[in-house]
């Protein structure tokens, strides 16, 4: 092996055969599959070694044996850092790096020299002269700063192989030269601060060049003594501040950059660039402002200093600069404390203070010395700051159980950061205080063998200021105004519905007022609730309450009991004659008859309401009172509302206020009066006449059968017309917000330009509307009528620019054909021509029109033919267009001056005619068809290309005679003297013969005649050009928004800057190409479904694979992938089909929902700026001549693309957080290795992208070895390299992703390597395009603009469009539910309304304003799992404006299958029920003034719980109806002959059924289809969803948000739910369905199935079957939806042999037993016991509701038993006992069935059958004795059974709710059995159906086309005909 230093071979040999050995090793093929990997799969604690191999990958190819020396010195290096391989994979990976030394120490041979150390330092000194010599001149800086880590790297070996004796010392003399180099050319992420030589072109910017002299002045600042091993001396502000607090070096390179951005982007916006040196003062103060507002506000509140201070006489904006480096580098270094904003100011507040302290002593000016610093390490402020607060965030989170425990027993981020609300907080000193008590956790670890993820115990710690438990009391707590009004409005109007008819006039009856004035007392009542709610949800967190906090809650309550007792005693005064409870009061206020008394309390109670009505008219002054942080102010507005930091002034000006007002009024006065007239009105003479009826037959035993006014009945006709009444509220919102968004959508311009009819008609009003709007100003140019300005044409040409470059993109992405694209191009150049040359797709068929009308012209006169051809000036341009052209074609083609002259005569003829109008006299028409047939001929053969040049010659001169003899023999009628004229006396060549044939080369002159070919040879009309639906949804929404309020462009200089930031995790980066081929059972693979989703697309492409084959740009792509055609033809035609399958990855990528995608998407922002730059900064000369016509070796396009590319990356940065691409670059799993390799291909495609990661390592930290973690920001490598190139890495405290949710903590780990003032999060299934992009930076502007002259956006909310509409028919749903919500549904909510909020991607964040406000989202566990809607809830909370923007879009994926779709509604459900109880929602709640309160509630958390109560209606219906059914008390009200004659009562009763029908919420969907694309096609649309069962499925995603709502505020269990974002093509399985559907809708389904039957049988007899239906009708409908619509939606989910294997699934799974590591998908009672998860961790209080909720399963039994014919009509309670008796007696056999067959069952078989046969002989004779003795009847069997299910499911649901219990008394396995047993009944209920309906053939073929596309259902139709397979892949690949 190879020498070290000073050792001999046989020493070294020992060092060797000391290495440990393992027998396993790291997947030895991974390097041959992958490339030279080893340097990528380093275990982390041996990190330092991974440089040396990489370099070894790098310098393999120039000398081999090298790269083995540097391998060899890893392996010596890895072994002495662990010598006893005890890191994780350690021993395998220096067993596999042994391995490969052995090998290559026999293999490679010296290249240079004759022994290892003079080869390599030959090596060495070479590389030294070539790369880092020569190269610091010629190189990138990115290229140096790979050339000087390799020089460095090798040097490190070279002083292990060479002994020191042997270096000479020009080697030395070149390491130091490298060693001084290193600093210059570090890998840098845009800026290359340091490098010296050539440098790129951002860094001669004057903007960075003055922030840059900024930051470095340091000439004001003190000098510090720093410790004897910190020489180093300090460049900047940055590393001045480092020197002092210890920060990192990463952190201080990443914001040194990020300042200098910021600086740089907001001083030269507007600026004049000449003599520019300085930054403006006004720049550090506008960003001073920005980055202290909040803390300043932090200040004020706690009535402390500012530590933000100027000193008179010293340099402010250097302070300035100090400062806000300061702020940057604790924000940089902090971790999960970013999470924190106040933690934060806290931080800072005291750090700011040792800054003051350290520049304004007076050491300096006594003894002019230096400062002395104490010595602190890079890493002080993390270890010493972050970490201490950081570990007490992570104690918490252990508390949180994994999302199981209450949210009450630990505190999340906001308890730890509302800790900072307080002055207390400086409790914590500075240093902080590690004994002070915010550090004392007061747990209780277990001593012995604590892991690292211990569950924590012992007392907790309060929460700060609210608490979440879970109850729905929060509904009422949050928006009790809500509540108060609608329950008073209730009350009122069932008091005027009572008197005289309702008529409305008796309002001002004495009687009747004073009646309605009793509302006062239950609004007492009401605030007495709200009161004692307080109280008791905020007990957890009164210790940590201030005593004035503690004294409002108490005082509060005392003062609404007092108006508790008032209301009532002084009521009773007023009332003349009081009765029932009314008379009780009133003998207690004997004292106080004046019945003013009343009146004055009632005054008095309202005082606050009518100060609070005075504030709402006045919202500037309620905002002013509210943010003052005066004592006096705070002490007034104590009462009214409690003291906190956030949530203060948040009331809209007035204009806003106005118009949601009245919005709100209209729509309560509609909601009312309907309430009123159709639900209140007609149950109120019903509900008298039965209040008054005498009812005596009973049929049950009635408990209390003398209980007046019957009062169950009227509850049980009243309380679901209740629920109706509280929940339709948001049904009118749904129409009034329909109405109002179609409205405010007309006005804002959407759908003016919705077909392409549309579009074509206004084309020529684009290009001015364009310029009006995308061209900045001050290149704007003159308008004008474009043909007769010239000035016009520039305009066009700018515009042209803009829209072939969008043309082209949507080429590249096979949405248009190459003939498409032909069309739908206009030139570049048009100054050869005198007209507009419009894209041909405008002017197709206008030329073989003209040529008729011509031809068939019957008339003499030129002005008549003229006039025709004029009426269509598209006509005229392409019949002047094409005149021109073709001379210039002919001319330019002509060689012979003589032949020109005569074809210039010709044309001279030709005007001279026209202008004298002689043009008819002169010219034949009847010629022009044959002429037009020789030019078709003549420019196809100028456009096909031919290799035999003087054939071709030939070939083109012949044509080109003959049209010349065509136009003078046959057209002309003078023509032959033209020729006579020009008649050569010597005749050498014939005319016309000599050409330049090397023009047909000149891609310019091509494209002109292939244009002119287009406009002479398309006969048929373009209207349908493009066929792509998409690509018309593109081109036409592109026009329409230029005509919308779009703001002004800037320059590209000028704009914002921004960042694009994407979290992913493990999804899908490109499909591989096993995954493209795998078929699914039904042989369908990805590749055939996208296929004939889109064949059109998929045709396009193989189109474009064939061009590319054909250009030169296919061969420099195979040359750049290293393709040598020498190795034979068979070897290039599989590195052929290699690419083809490589760009059939990326088009079947591109059309998922991956990474690839998105990230191809968000980089055109880069295409765009570099394509705007060209505008903004081009010469009239370049843009007329085109963007793409400009020579690349150009000197001028060489600067122009350096400057495009340095402002590209000055505006724009794109980062992806890719948590765990570390961990996937380390894997050996193939899946995860596939994941990294994409990314990294990514980074190589696009050099401009980052990604972010999280990198855990094991370091040896005082002998120990334990885990660390970085933020690490990574980029491609260069030089042809695959690998990634390290810039920044940031020492973390902990593992970030343990303390909060997963998405939120993956976004605020990368957030730190943004850049930019405004901030886009984007999510990995979204998309993005070309012409969307450009318009950026004019939606940036919006940050800019003042709206309604109060304050600036911080969120810019942008549409979306959803892409995966086409997959199947459940896609389209969501994509058109979807679309209303992110248009018309965002549109009403920022406008009118004003609460929009943040609902996830693609909003804009004001970056500034909300990283000093804790981040784009929140984080705490379970409940921030809806993350991104909580920063929309603290931007606004904050003071925030979120504004919605509709003229620019992002596409956008959406859940596609049936299950999917369901377990999205379910997170989303999930996330809305956490939100129910969080503070923030309490807060926005209470703070928002009423009517915006109802704009909340009801587009939030409201719509939610409408849902579950329109479900609950349900419920309370039918018990309500099985109620009065059983007990006999229907049967007596409908017998009454007065109600027979009153049909309000049905009506009434079927009041609820008009809004199960769900119809109204698909208002929006076709208001804003109608908007955008015309109400016939939304029309048609709803029609077709219909017929789809589009019903049946939105009825059933109603089941699924009811059913986790509801489960997630009484029980807790929110998680995140993985969808899955693939293409739904496979057959979920029948155990997979009930799985996911059984508690959710299939035992819910069942409750009402039976209930509808109780109601239908126990009722038929005196009911007609009409009345019947009309009531009950839309409930059927709904079981049925929620029982079948997952077999209904799931493909061949009624093909016969999926049935069978369906149930032999669900038997297996039925019958498997369950335990630990048995998964649920294989057990059912592994499923049963998780399904079970939330009651394992709820309350008690949880556990006695399930229990209550369980009971109403025993009124079956209790009410149909008394209807058995057995029972002969007794009412005694005896009956009902009888019945649990048998009920009994059925359990106990059971059991003894089931233990005898556990006990006996295999060593006692025959005594198990005995037993078994005794039972059978005894059931029998029960049985019969049962039918002659009591006259049982077969009716009462199946009634029996109507009876005793729901008892036993009552005991299963009881049994689990006492689980503990139960298994304390051995009870617990009868209960599974019992489960066990109805659940498969269940499942033999629900699936009978579907076998019968896949008996018959037809119902699976009508299942397909229901599900998929037309073209999608051909292909799985051919495909199960083909015997069942469809082809192979490869052969598919071959068509």
């Amino acid at each position: 092996m190879a020498s070290t230093s000073g050792t001999k071979p046989d020493d070294q040999r020992n060092v060797s055969k000391r290495l440990s050995r393992a027998p396993t090793l790291v997947e030895p093929n991974l390097a041959d599959e992958y490339g030279a990997v080893d340097s990528e799969l380093v275990p982390s604690s041996l990190a330092s070694i991974a440089p040396i191999l990489r370099v070894a990958n790098q310098i393999e190819k120039d000398n081999k044996r090298v790269a083995y020396l540097c391998r060899f010195h890893a392996l010596e290096k890895a072994h002495t850092m662990d010598p006893t391989s005890s890191g994780r994979g350690v021993r395998q990976f220096k067993t596999y790096l042994l391995h490969k030394c052995e090998q290559e120490e026999k293999e490679t041979k010296h290249k240079l020299a004759t022994n290892d150390p003079k080869e390599i330092l030959k090596f060495y000194q070479n590389f030294y002269k070539i790369e880092i010599l020569n190269g610091q001149y010629t190189k990138k800086p990115e290229e140096m700063a790979k050339s000087v880590q390799i020089a460095s790297v090798l040097y490190e070996v070279l002083k292990t192989v060479v002994p020191p004796s042997k270096v000479d010392e020009e080697t030395k003399k070149y390491a130091k030269d490298v060693e001084d180099k290193r600093e210059q050319y570090e890998h840098y992420n845009i800026l290359p601060l340091y490098t010296v030589g050539v440098k790129p072109g951002i860094m001669e910017l004057p903007e960075i060049k003055a922030s840059l002299r900024a930051l470095r002045y340091l000439e004001t600042l003190p000098r510090l003594q720093m410790p004897e091993e910190k020489t180093k001396p300090v460049n900047d502000i940055l590393e001045w501040l480092s020197s002092i607090f210890g920060f990192q070096k990463g952190n201080v390179a990443n914001q040194r950059e990020h300042l200098i951005l910021l600086l740089a982007n907001m001083d030269v916006r507007k600026k004049n660039l000449d003599h520019y040196e300085l930054i403006d003062s006004y720049t550090v103060q506008l960003l001073l402002d920005k980055v202290f507002k909040n803390y300043q506000s932090w200040c004020k509140y706690l009535h402390c200093t500012s530590n933000l201070k100027f000193p008179p006489g010293h340099n402010r904006q250097q302070l300035e600069l100090v400062y806000i480096g300061l702020y940057f580098l604790i924000w940089g270094e902090a971790s999960n404390l970013r999470f924190m904003p106040e933690c934060l100011c806290y931080i800072f507040h005291n750090m700011a203070n040792e800054i003051h302290g350290i520049l304004f002593s007076n050491v300096q000016h006594v003894s002019g010395g230096m400062y002395q610093t104490s010595p602190h390490g890079e890493e002080a402020f993390l270890r010493d700051v972050v970490t201490p607060l950081y570990e007490v965030l992570r104690k918490e989170a252990r508390r949180n159980k994994g999302g199981k425990a209450s949210h009450a027993s630990w505190r999340n981020y906001d308890d730890l950061n509302e800790y900072f609300w307080s002055k207390k907080c400086f409790k914590l000193g500075w240093p902080m205080d590690r004994k002070a008590d915010f550090f004392i956790h007061s747990d209780v670890v277990r001593p012995a063998n604590v892991a690292r993820n211990q569950v924590v115990y012992g007392k907790r710690k309060p929460k700060t200021n609210f608490v979440e438990v879970r109850t729905f009391w929060h509904l009422y707590r949050s928006f009790d105004r809500m509540w108060i009004f609608f329950i008073l409005a209730l009350q009122a109007m069932i008091i005027i519905a009572w008197h005289h008819n309702g008529n409305l006039s008796v309002i001002f009856d004495e009687d009747v007022f004073k009646s309605i004035l009793s509302i006062f007392i239950t609004a007492a009542i009401l605030n007495f609730l709200r009161a004692v709610l307080d109280v008791i949800l905020s007990w957890f967190a009164w210790r940590s309450l201030k005593f004035n906090q503690i004294l409002r809650y108490i005082l509060k309550l005392v003062v609404a009991t007092f108006w508790v007792v008032v209301m009532p005693l002084t009521y009773c005064a007023s009332v003349n004659q009081p009765t029932g409870v009314w008379k009780f009061f009133d003998q207690l206020d004997r004292n106080w008859q004046n019945e003013t008394v009343f009146y004055y309390s009632v005054a008095v109670y309202l005082l606050p309401n009518i100060l609070s009505i005075f504030l709402f008219l006045f919202p500037i002054l309620r905002r002013s009172l509210e943010r003052s942080n005066w004592r006096i102010i705070t002490l007034l507005m104590w009462w009214a509302q409690p003291k906190s930091y956030v949530a203060r002034g948040m009331h809209e000006d007035m204009f806003s206020l106005m118009m949601y007002t009245l919005f709100w009024i209209m729509l309560l006065i509609s909601k009312l009066a309907f309430s009123y007239y159709v639900e209140i009105l007609p149950l109120v003479q019903p509900s008298k006449i039965i209040m008054e009826m005498s009812i005596n037959n009973y049929e049950w035993h009635e408990f209390f059968p003398n209980g007046t006014h019957n009062i169950g009945v009227v509850i049980a006709i009243w309380a679901p017309v209740i629920l109706v009444y509280f929940m339709d509220t948001q049904i009118w919102y749904s129409i009034y917000s329909t109405l109002v968004g179609g409205i405010h959508g007309a006005f804002s311009h959407l759908g003016e330009i919705r077909t392409l009819g549309m579009l074509r008609s206004r084309f020529e009003s684009i290009p001015i509307a364009f310029s009006d709007c995308m061209v900045p100003p001050s290149n704007q140019l003159a308008k004008g009528n474009p043909q007769n300005d010239p000035l016009g044409r520039k305009n066009i040409a700018r515009f042209s620019q803009v829209w072939n470059e969008f043309i082209l993109s949507m080429r590249s992405e096979d949405l248009i054909s190459n003939r498409e694209r032909d069309l739908l191009l206009v030139p570049y150049s048009s100054s050869e021509v005198s007209v507009i040359q419009w894209p041909p797709f405008l002017l197709a068929s206008k030329i073989p029109i003209a040529l008729d009308m011509a031809k068939d012209f019957k008339g003499k006169e030129d002005a008549d033919l003229f006039r025709k051809i004029r009426s269509d000036e598209f006509m005229l341009t392409a019949v002047i267009e094409c005149y021109e052209t073709l001379k210039d074609i002919i001319l330019s083609l002509l060689q012979a001056n003589g032949d020109k002259m005569i074809v210039s005569h010709i044309c001279h003829e030709v005007d001279t005619s026209i202008e004298q109008r002689t043009f008819l006299s002169e010219f034949r028409m009847s010629g022009l068809p044959l002429l037009n047939d020789k030019l078709e001929k003549f420019l196809k053969l100028l456009v096909t290309p031919n290799d035999d040049k003087e054939l071709y010659r030939r070939q083109i001169v012949n044509v080109l005679q003959d049209i010349i003899e065509i136009i003078t023999q046959d057209v002309m009628i003078h023509g032959h003297e033209i020729l006579v004229r020009h008649h050569q006396s010597e005749i050498k060549e014939q005319r016309f013969e000599r050409i330049n044939i090397h023009l047909t080369h000149k891609k310019s002159w091509r494209e002109k005649v292939v244009r002119l070919h287009l406009l002479l040879t398309v006969k048929e009309s373009a209207i349908n050009v493009p066929m792509n639906l998409d690509a018309r949804r593109r081109m036409t929404f592109f026009a329409n928004s230029l005509v919308m309020n779009i703001p002004k462009a800037p320059k590209v200089r000028d704009m914002l800057s921004f960042s694009v930031l994407t979290p992913y995790y493990k999804e899908d980066v490109i499909y591989s190409e096993d995954e493209l081929k795998k078929e699914n059972e039904d042989g369908i693979s990805i590749l055939f479904y996208l296929k004939n989703v889109y064949p059109d697309e998929w045709k396009n492409f193989k189109d474009r694979i064939e061009e590319l084959k054909q250009t030169n740009e296919y061969k420099e792509m195979d040359e750049s992938k290293g393709v040598d055609e020498s190795k034979g033809v068979d070897e290039a035609k599989e590195k052929d089909d290699k690419d083809s399958m490589e760009l059939t990855r990326m088009w079947v990528s591109y059309r998922g929902q991956t990474l690839s995608r998105t990230v191809r998407g968000m980089m055109y922002y880069r295409d765009t700026l570099e394509l705007q730059c060209f505008l903004d900064s081009a010469k009239d000369e370049a843009i007329l001549g085109g963007y793409r016509t400009i020579d690349k070796n150009d000197e001028n396009y060489q600067t122009f693309k350096s400057q495009a590319q340095a402002l590209a990356d000055l505006k724009f940065t794109y980062v992806v957080s890719c948590q765990i691409y570390g961990a996937q670059k380390k894997s050996s799993e193939p899946k995860d290795r596939s994941c990294y390799v994409n990314i990294l291909n990514l980074m190589l495609k696009y050099p401009s992208l980052r990604v972010a990661y999280i990198d855990e390592r094991e370091e040896t930290v005082n002998g120990k070895s334990e885990k660390v973690w970085y933020s690490v920001l990574v980029k491609g490598g260069l030089g042809g390299d695959n690998f990634d190139e390290e810039i920044y890495r940031i020492k973390l405290p902990g593992p970030p992703t343990e303390i909060g949710e997963g998405k939120p903590e993956n976004q605020n780990h990368a957030i730190i390597f943004t850049r930019g003032e405004a901030l886009q999060t984007i999510d990995m299934n979204q998309d993005n395009y070309f012409e969307e992009a450009l318009k950026m930076r004019n939606v940036l502007e919006e940050f800019l603009t003042t709206h309604h002259g109060q304050r600036k956006p911080t969120i810019l909310g942008l549409r979306e469009h959803i892409f995966t509409g086409s997959v199947s028919s459940l896609a389209w749903f969501m994509s058109n539910q979807e679309t209303s919500f992110v248009t018309i549904g965002q549109r009403v909510l920022a406008n009118p309304l004003r609460v929009r909020f943040h609902y996830g991607h693609p909003d804009i964040f004001d970056r500034l304003f909300h990283l000093t406000r804790g981040g784009i989202s929140k984080a705490s566990k379970t409940i921030n799992l809806s993350e991104d809607i909580f920063s929309g809830y603290n931007s606004t909370l904050r003071g925030g404006y979120i504004t919605h923007n509709e003229y620019i879009q992002v596409g956008k994926g959406r859940d596609v299958g049936m299950n999917q779709i369901s377990l999205f509604e379910a997170k989303v459900a999930n996330g809305n029920g956490e939100q129910t109880l969080s503070r923030d929602v309490y807060r926005l709640g209470r703070r928002f003034d009423f009517f915006r309160m109802l704009s909340f509630y009801f587009t939030t958390v409201g719509f939610y719980f409408s849902s579950m109560l329109t479900v609950l209606t349900v419920y309370i219906f039918l018990y309500g109806r099985m109620y009065l059914v059983l007990s006999g008390l229907e049967r007596e009200i409908l017998d009454n002959p007065i109600l027979q004659k009153n049909k309000a009562l049905e009506g009434a009763l079927a009041t609820q059924s008009i809004f199960q029908l769900g119809l109204l919420l698909v208002l929006p969907m076709v208001m804003e289809i109608g908007l955008e694309r015309g109400f016939r096609t939304a029309l048609g649309h709803f029609i077709i969803m219909q017929l789809q069962l589009a019903s049946v499925f939105f009825t059933f995603q109603l089941g699924t948000k009811a059913h986790y709502y509801g489960r997630t505020i009484l029980h807790g269990g929110s998680k995140y739910r993985a969808t899955g974002r693939g293409f739904v093509v496979f057959h979920a399985r029948f155990s997979e369905n009930y799985r996911m559907y059984s508690r959710s809708h299939f035992v819910k389904g069942l409750e009402l199935f039976i209930l509808l039957v109780v109601y239908m049988v126990y009722g038929q007899s005196y009911r007609a079957s009409k009345l019947y239906l009309f009531i009950t009708w839309s409930m059927w409908f709904l079981v049925a939806s929620w029982l079948f619509a997952p077999f209904v939606f799931n493909p061949s989910g009624f093909e016969w042999q999926k049935t069978v294997d369906d149930w032999t699934d669900w038997k297996k799974w039925m019958g498997n037993r369950g335990g630990i590591g048995i998964s649920q998908d294989k057990s059912w009672e592994s499923w049963w016991d998780s399904e079970q998860e939330h009651l394992k961790n709820t309350n008690l209080r949880g556990r006695v509701l399930e229990i209550i909720l369980a009971l109403r399963f025993l009124i079956y039994q209790y009410g149909i038993v008394y209807h058995l014919d057995i029972s002969h009509g007794s009412k005694t309670i005896m009956v009902y006992g009888l019945s649990w008796f048998v009920l009994a007696c059925v359990l106990l056999v059971l059991k003894m069935v089931s233990m005898g067959r556990r006990r006996f069952g295999t060593d006692f078989q025959l005594m198990f059958r005995i037993l078994k046969a005794l039972l059978f002989l005894a059931f029998i004779s029960v049985m019969v004795v049962l039918f002659v003795v009591c006259n049982l009847t077969v009716g009462d069997l199946f009634a029996s059974i109507l009876a005793f299910m729901p008892t036993g499911w009552a005991i299963l649901l009881i049994g689990q709710a006492c689980r503990p219990a139960l298994k304390g008394i051995g009870f617990w396995e009868s209960i599974m059995e019992l489960a066990r047993a109805y659940e498969a009944i269940m499942g033999l209920v629900i699936f009978m159906p579907v076998v019968v309906l896949s008996w018959f053939p037809f119902v699976s073929e009508f299942q397909t086309r229901l599900l998929f596309n037309q073209a999608f259902s051909r292909g799985l139709q051919i495909s199960m005909i083909l015997a069942g397979k469809k082809q192979e892949e490869k052969d598919i690949l071959k068509e």
